[in-house]
């Protein structure tokens, strides 16, 4: 299936809000283990969430690096 990610990397620095953003096409059959390749690190958060129209979104935070994941 192939989807487009929106891959946003958060600046964490105190009063700097600019963010990355990346926008590609991914073909993938199973998204969860492609999300796997950005779970790098000794400090791994990674949440799910489901948008009404059907789109995956995951916040990951590895080590201090937070991205956040858009697939629709």
């Amino acid at each position: 299936m192939t989807y487009e990610l929106i891959r946003e990397i958060f600046n964490l620095c105190s009063g700097n809000q600019m963010r990355d953003v990346f926008v590609s096409e991914v073909e993938t059959d199973d998204v969860d283990e492609y999300v796997k390749r950005y779970l790098v690190g000794k400090n791994i958060q990674c949440e799910k969430s489901l948008n009404e129209d059907g789109g995956m979104v995951y916040d990951i935070v590895t080590d201090d690096l937070k991205q956040r994941l858009t697939f629709s």
